[in-house]
């Protein structure tokens, strides 16, 4: 029997951005009910920015709010209004989960802090997601991924000398945060199981990029030996690994184990490695690094990444050709998984895959804002004239879109 593992939970998602969108998108696509709660006018600020397609972007569909907005209805409301304010309480009266991520000073503005949402139905789970978490100096200062990135220490620890600290390609702090929120919404679900309560959940940024660099964390707290920028070293500094040019493109090397390292040198055509005192046991081959390295430059710079990676792959060795994007969207464990196509409404999905689970079939497009707050206050309980009342009050903007 096929089951969405959410099914019957209902989602209110009032948060902005990447992380919180991202967080209540992975709920979606384990089954529970979404809905997106947003300001009149120009809703969430991320469908309007983010991403290469400006006329998407100008229509409010930018694609970084596409990525993490299918499965989900949108409700245009105004909580600066005591009407939609209103509004806001009856919708966590029906519902399961918040998530939100704003700073502690906007919810207390509101009256909307997690003491006060907990009072109007205690069996919500409350799950915030800030830049630096509660209860400390910083528990109110805006934050950004790129800002995390920076404070957390993950910049310093990326790049080189030459090059400077370097912020990570794509926005990982944001959809880690995700990630982690979702983890602990789902943790509070089961413990509400066991107590009947529900409970406030609070996700930081900053602990999610500790918890990312966590073994880094610990050989420093240990060894008191401030990490530095490796470029392309392995984090394991066995000299044979890291990422080597080849004849034609590059390739990256994870040989960290004996027997791996004897099988790298017989692909290579090197087996005299196994026998030169300076290389022949890891000890000495940690001292003599930067010539072992040396040589494995030399070697591997006389065929193509594409030919290595095809034999060292076939003895054992582990490695990967470096790609572009478009490279690695074409290898068979993402085409053959549909990772890009396997979310809601065909958007990206989820990392995992778990048996009897029912996939997110025919899910809610993105939808316009307002789409769905006719439909949303219905459930609700309010009449025509009442829906009617709110939108000339200017508390919800309903939209046919």
């Amino acid at each position: 029997m096929m089951v969405a593992p959410l099914d019957g939970i209902r989602v209110i998602d009032w948060s902005h951005v990447l992380a919180g969108p991202a967080c209540s998108y992975y709920l979606g696509l384990l089954g529970a009910e979404v809905i997106k709660v947003e300001r009149p006018g120009r809703g969430d600020a991320m469908r309007h920015r983010g991403g290469t397609d400006k006329a998407r972007a100008a229509g409010g569909m930018s694609t970084a709010y596409l990525t993490q907005s299918a499965g989900k209805q949108s409700l245009a409301l105004d909580l600066e209004r005591e009407a939609g304010r209103a509004v806001f309480e009856r919708l966590l009266k029906s519902a399961d989960v918040l998530v939100e991520n704003h700073r502690p000073d906007t919810l207390t503005h509101l009256g909307l802090e997690e003491e006060a949402t907990r009072a109007i139905n205690p069996r919500l789970i409350h799950c915030a997601m800030t830049g630096y978490g509660r209860g400390n100096a910083m528990a109110d200062a805006p934050a950004y991924d790129v800002n995390i990135q920076a404070i957390s220490g993950l910049m310093a620890l990326t790049g080189t000398t030459e090059t400077g600290p370097l912020r990570t390609g794509a926005p990982i702090i944001d959809y880690a945060t995700g990630m982690a929120a979702a983890m602990a919404v789902m943790a509070a679900l089961i413990q509400r199981e066991k107590t009947g309560q529900g409970a406030f959940a609070d996700v930081s940024m900053l602990d999610t990029a500790f918890a990312l660099m966590s073994s880094t964390i610990t050989d420093y707290a240990l060894t008191g030996t401030e990490p530095k920028a490796r470029g392309n070293a392995a984090n394991s500094r066995s000299p044979s690994s890291g990422v080597f040019a080849c004849a034609e493109g590059r390739i990256s090397l994870g040989v960290n184990e004996e027997a791996q390292f004897r099988a790298l040198a017989q692909a290579l055509g090197r087996s005299e490695w196994l026998s030169d005192p300076r290389f022949a046991d890891p000890v000495e081959r940690n001292r003599n690094g930067a010539e072992l390295g040396h040589a494995i430059a030399v070697a591997l710079a006389g065929r193509s990444a594409n030919d290595w990676e095809e034999e060292l792959m076939a003895a054992g060795v582990p490695c990967a050709k470096l790609r572009t994007l478009a490279e690695a969207l074409a290898l068979p464990p993402a085409e053959q998984r549909g990772f890009a196509r396997r979310g809601a409404a065909g958007y990206c999905g989820l990392p995992f895959q778990i048996q009897h689970a029912s996939q997110p079939n025919g899910a809610i497009p993105p939808q316009a804002l307002g789409t769905g707050t006719q439909a949303i206050l219905r459930d609700l309980g309010y009449s025509e004239t009442e829906i009617q009342r709110l939108a000339d009050q200017g508390a919800v903007t309903c939209s046919s879109q």
